[in-house]
């Protein structure tokens, strides 16, 4: 069994301990069942809501990542967590898995542990917190249904005044560098201890998860409830590559490095934004099968071709106006910026471990005028509406994207197929 599985499918027994109950083999799943109370903890509940909400239990599950890399995800009991100004209570219906929440389960990218993964969601509107503003509980009432955007603006910060949500200063301080909310607080307690979890993004693979309103979008009812997920990362984050760094035109050609769940999206949205070439390119036929299917015009796999001279010949010697690295891989880094034409962009999303380096020709980018460009993802006030009008009138197809739906007691399985590249599409961890 892989290194992220030990999200068994077998569910403990009851026992009539109120302590912590575990299993003696790794691979299998751990569950928290401590009776204790939450006055007991360290942290003060005098202003929690008085839980539980709309019919909400008083405690919840969550997935926990430990910290030391490679460790299994675990299933444990939390309390209910308590929203406050600005941020709202999700009741989760869907969470995708995403090969971020991977790289931190991997220790390739630095993150506070232990933590809950889980950071593109759809889910129900519970509780609002105290002194939320009545504009945004008229905008998202008690039972709506929502998708949460993975970069959760403050609205505030100068980059937020200016409509640059995808680099708002106070996610970036607090949420990545420090796993907490915007008042460098986790929302996340364990239900036996207290002892706090981090939260990347809002900390998606729980029953409930406490979201900034400002990273929130209606989701129609017209829409699939579990694969819209997809819609606060995957495609969230093609959508930010192709509208803000790329500024992609209809006719200009494109090429895809890397077509998994964000890659195939990027296909969508090009397409969508009328591109006449759109080369995909990966080293799995499987995939570039599927690519075909949403939107490639044109397929390369990697493993058998030489990506380069293709994608010259099937744009007349020039290259390509845009290319897209979404792999995180300092040789596809360097392939990426070679296949550009002169005065073309090279946009980079894809995430490495921390100590990668990419390299790139100096003289060519001088001389050619070629641009290097990173994109995080798009920026969720403005663009979260768009993206699911897309959506909502068949542009993006979300069912074509999404390839695998699982259980929350299988996320583990899931990361750990997501590692050896046999998760097609995207996968999604139905939750509630």
């Amino acid at each position: 069994m892989g290194l992220f599985s030990a999200l068994s499918r077998s569910l403990l027994s009851s026992s009539t301990t109120p302590s912590r109950l575990s299993l003696f083999n790794p691979s299998k799943l751990i569950l928290s069942s401590s009776l204790c109370s939450a006055k007991s903890h360290h942290r003060n509940l005098s202003d929690a809501p008085n839980y539980p909400v709309g019919g909400a239990p008083s405690f919840m599950r969550g997935t926990v990542f430990w910290g030391p890399p490679n460790s299994p995800l675990t299933i444990e009991d939390f309390h209910m967590p308590c929203p406050k100004a600005g941020e709202l209570l999700i009741k989760t219906k869907a969470c995708g898995v995403c090969h971020s929440d991977l790289h931190v389960i991997k220790g390739e990218i630095p993150f506070a542990s232990p933590c809950v993964v889980g950071h593109e969601i759809t889910g129900e509107v519970v509780d609002h917190g105290a002194h939320t503003d009545p504009g945004i509980v008229k905008r998202y009432p008690i039972g709506a249904h929502v998708v949460g955007a993975f970069i959760m603006p403050c609205g505030s910060c100068s980059f937020c005044v200016k409509g640059q949500d995808d680099l708002c200063e106070a996610f970036f301080a607090y949420n990545r560098a420090k796993g907490t909310l915007y008042d460098g607080e986790t929302r996340l307690f364990l239900r036996g201890s207290g002892k706090p979890v981090f939260m990347y993004s809002m900390g998606g693979l729980a029953e409930y998860c406490v979201v900034p309103a400002h990273a929130l979008s209606v989701l129609p009812n017209s829409l699939p409830y579990v694969e819209s997920a997809i819609l606060g990362c995957a495609v969230f984050t093609a959508y930010g590559a192709m509208r803000h760094a790329a500024e992609l035109r209809a006719g200009e050609a494109i090429a895809v490095i890397g077509v998994g769940g964000v890659g195939s999206s990027c296909l969508q949205i090009a397409r969508a934004f009328g591109a006449a070439e759109i080369i995909a390119i990966d080293i799995q036929d499987e995939k570039l099968h599927k690519a075909k299917l949403v939107g490639a015009t044109h397929t390369i796999n990697a493993a058998k071709e030489d990506v380069i001279d293709k994608i010259k010949g099937i744009t007349g010697g020039m290259g390509v106006d845009v290319a897209v690295e979404a792999l995180g891989n300092p040789r596809t880094f360097v392939q990426c910026t070679q296949c550009v034409r002169d005065g073309g962009k090279a946009v980079m999303i894809g995430l490495a471990a921390s100590t990668a380096i990419g390299e790139v020709d100096i003289n060519r980018l001088v001389r050619r005028q070629v641009k290097i460009i990173g994109s995080y993802g798009a920026r969720a006030r403005q663009d979260l509406p768009k993206i699911i009008k897309l959506a909502e009138m068949g542009i993006f197809d979300l069912r074509a994207a999404v390839s695998r739906k699982c259980k929350l007691e299988e996320a583990g399985e899931a990361y750990d197929d997501l590692n050896k590249g046999s998760i097609i599409g995207r996968a999604i961890v139905e939750i509630m």
